[in-house]
C-alpha cells in the first residue's frame, strides 16, 4: 500500500467496520461511502432564508415591548420620510 491515509467512511458504523478490519488485517476494498446530498440551488437557498427571516421577526415581535415596537416605529418613519440630502 502507499504511504496515503485511506479515507475513511463518514457513516460511523461503516467506519467501526473498517477500523476493525484494518486492526485485524482484512483489507477492505470496497467501504461503500455515503451519498451526500446535492448542493442547494441558489432558488432553494433563497426560500429557505426567506422562511427563516419571516419566523425570525415574529419571534423578536413577540419579545418587544410594546414601547419598544413603538420607537422602533418612530424610527423608521423618521427615515422613511425624512429630509433627503
Amino acid at each position: 500500500m502507499d504511504n496515503k491515509r485511506l479515507k475513511r467512511p463518514r457513516d460511523i458504523n461503516q467506519r467501526a467496520a473498517s477500523t476493525v478490519a484494518l486492526a485485524t488485517g482484512q483489507a477492505v476494498e470496497d467501504t461503500p461511502e455515503a451519498k451526500q446530498a446535492p448542493e442547494p440551488t441558489p432558488e432553494e437557498r433563497h426560500v429557505a432564508a426567506v422562511m427563516l427571516g419571516r419566523k425570525g421577526g415574529q419571534t423578536r415581535a413577540k419579545r418587544l415591548t410594546p414601547e419598544q415596537k413603538q420607537e422602533i416605529a418612530q424610527k423608521a418613519a423618521r427615515v422613511r420620510w425624512g429630509r433627503k440630502s
